[in-house]
């Protein structure tokens, strides 16, 4: 790789439960990486269950960056990542290591890949009547109002998403404009260095869901998992709630709302399993909308090692 006028990276990009930190630690054993994390929750402390954070034992095989980084009082933006991840890799290049950038949340790949747009900042007072108006009229009317204005924004948007839709509304309220038209007019940006990217899908999505049931399954279990305990942990801090980025992630919102009654532990189990399904989906309909990465099943026989066979074959053998 001398050859190269640019440092390389490696991202190792897939759905949930789709077997990424196993691929990346096999990585780690052939390789002198460091592992950059590309996920939205592994950022936030004291969240370790829920977010199948690796273990302490999994990340003292390789240098581990950008986990256990916030408090879960914290939010971290796209841009935040984006300036994180690439300050992080020359970093890296620079001490001779490979950047291993890991992870589902398919936000922060497409920013680090293409650039960030040029939205305009929030506004308070906008934000303010626009949650009013949600309040009167329920997040389903305001979805519909979007998809007026911005039919191409609304249609990739779930009509209870409001936090997203809450954002399109604003900039056309900024800026008199659908927000797809001005990320279409938006330059994209070009990365300091070659990225190899690496995806793992499944050929068959029932074998994922399966997975995604056992995984939680396990997360529920006191002994294996624990996750009821952790977050009755974080709700006792008394400084969280569901209104906070942390506390919306997929499993914590669910045990959250279990927590508080809403529905008992079959209905925990029944909607911490969709939601995590619907994760997944979200992930691959990201996924298939971003160009030359290297596609491997990750429900074939042996999915680490066909992303060393892929990997190699991508770098000439790295």
């Amino acid at each position: 790789m001398s050859a190269q006028k640019k440092p390389v990276a490696i991202a190792l990009m897939g759905p949930t439960a789709s077997g990424k930190t196993a691929a990346a630690l096999e990585i780690a054993r052939h390789l002198p990486v460091e592992i950059i994390s590309v996920d939205s929750a592994l950022v936030y402390r004291g969240m370790d269950v829920g977010t199948a954070k690796p273990s302490l034992e999994e990340r003292a095989a390789a240098p581990h960056h950008l986990i256990d980084i916030l408090d879960p009082t914290e939010a971290y933006s796209v841009m935040q990542f984006r300036e994180d991840a690439l300050r992080l890799v020359s970093e890296i290049s620079a001490r001779g290591k490979l950047p291993l950038l890991v992870g589902g949340t398919m936000l922060y790949f497409k920013a680090l890949q293409e650039g960030l747009d040029a939205l305009p900042p929030a506004d308070p007072d906008i934000r303010r009547q626009l949650d009013e108006e949600a309040a009167a009229v329920g997040m389903p009317a305001m979805h519909a109002k979007l998809a007026t204005i911005d039919p191409e924004t609304a249609a990739r948007l779930k009509p209870n998403d409001s936090q997203r839709i809450q954002r399109a509304l604003e900039i056309f309220a900024l800026t008199g404009q659908p927000m797809s038209e001005l990320l279409a007019k938006a330059p994209k940006a070009e990365l300091p260095f070659d990225l190899v990217s690496i995806s793992l899908e499944p050929s068959d999505r029932s074998v994922l869901h399966a997975r995604i049931a056992q995984r939680f399954d396990a997360m529920l279990d006191p002994v294996t998992g624990g996750l009821l305990d952790e977050v009755q942990a974080l709700r006792a801090r008394g400084d969280l709630h569901l209104g906070l980025p942390s506390m919306r992630c997929v499993g914590y919102r669910q045990a959250w709302e279990y927590l508080d009654g809403a529905y008992d532990r079959t209905a925990l189990r029944e909607k911490g399993i969709a939601a995590t399904r619907q994760l997944a989906k979200r992930q691959l309909t990201w996924l298939r909308s971003m160009p030359g990465r290297l596609m491997v099943d990750c429900t074939g026989n042996d999915p680490v090692r066909d992303v060393m066979a892929a990997l190699n074959k991508a770098s000439g053998g790295l």
